[in-house]
């Protein structure tokens, strides 16, 4: 059965986040030979909308407003509930993001449709598209099957391909007049902490340490790692209770929940909270002196020592690999 899928293209520092173009690798697979609309919501988003064609959608539609600038859920949620109501779609994809587990549910509820969040993978069968989501702090994973009514989720980043960018793709560019009105909230400013190299969110590499990192300079080596291999800096809570870093890069179940294609776990013991944001990272790699401790239960690989001498070495032959290349 083909559908028409709508696609929040998300917009960071005037750029389209990775998992946008995920989201339309989703929605292709539950289009099934339907059309793929890209959706931009921002004060100045149209010089984007061209980069969603690349990568799958077939024409996009731009809602933009001054009091559109930040994120607000009620100015989004009322651009996109005057984007569906003109579009009329079958299908609903977003990032599983701040934003998207912010905006997702509040759009849900206006249209009193169900919404499968947090997808790691779209399966065919019988018939019918099958949605697997972790569940359980991600120990056990459930399937669903929409039976009717919208095709509506939400897609973890890094979990699913997006399509290969193809630069000659041409597609309808509209946009849509929405007033924007009765606003509760107005973000007058935006503080950002200083933060360097790659989305933790979105990072195919991430260099994770804990307790054992034992200061704020214990966190150097691992940086140095991460810079290496084109990767992020994360952290446990652990870390971060002991002020070694910012809680913006802790992970496990009250942080974020990361699926890198290689996990460094440096002085990390592998608490149940922690491997909740990480245990489905596809290559975990522990790094830690005691032998008994629980990552190495997850760990794909594991290296018995003290992460001030082992991490500086690794480094080291990742230099030389890079340098041969």
């Amino acid at each position: 059965m083909s559908r028409k899928v709508l696609v929040l293209g998300e917009v960071r520092d005037g750029s389209l986040r990775n998992v946008s173009f995920e989201a339309i690798g989703a929605a292709k697979l539950a289009a099934d030979g339907g059309e793929i609309v890209g959706v931009l919501i921002g004060e100045s988003v149209s010089g984007l909308a061209n980069e969603l064609v690349q990568y799958g959608a077939d024409r996009v539609v731009t809602v933009e407003d001054a009091k559109l600038k930040q994120y607000t859920s009620d100015g989004f949620s009322q651009a996109l509930l005057a984007v569906i109501d003109s579009e009329k779609p079958e299908g609903l994809f977003f990032g599983h993001t701040a934003l998207g587990k912010d905006l997702a549910p509040r759009i849900a509820g206006k249209l009193n449709s169900g919404l499968i969040s947090d997808v790691t993978s779209i399966d065919a069968a019988g018939g019918n598209l099958v949605f697997t989501r972790p569940i359980y702090s991600g120990k056990a994973f459930e399937k669903k099957i929409i039976t009717d009514g919208l095709v509506f989720a939400t897609i973890r980043p890094n979990n699913i391909e997006p399509l290969q960018k193809d630069g000659s793709r041409s597609g309808d560019v509209s946009s849509l007049s929405v007033e924007i009105k009765d606003l509760r909230t107005i973000i007058k400013d935006v503080v950002r902490k200083a933060t360097e190299g790659v989305d933790l969110s979105e990072a195919k590499v991430i260099v994770a340490g804990g307790r054992g990192v034992k200061s704020v300079e214990g966190f150097e080596p691992l940086k140095e790692l991460a810079q290496v291999l084109g990767g992020a800096v994360g952290a446990s809570r652990g870390a971060c209770d002991a002020d070694y870093c910012d809680y913006s890069l802790q992970i496990g179940q009250t942080g974020k929940v990361v699926t890198p294609d290689l996990y460094i776990a440096c002085g990390i013991s592998g608490a149940i909270q922690h491997l909740a944001g990480m245990s489905n990272s596809k290559v975990i790699v522990a790094i830690n002196k005691d032998p008994e401790a629980s990552i190495f239960k997850v760990a794909d690989y594991g290296i018995v020592g003290d992460l001030f001498e082992v991490v500086p070495l690794l480094t080291e032959e990742f230099k030389k690999l890079k340098v041969n290349a």
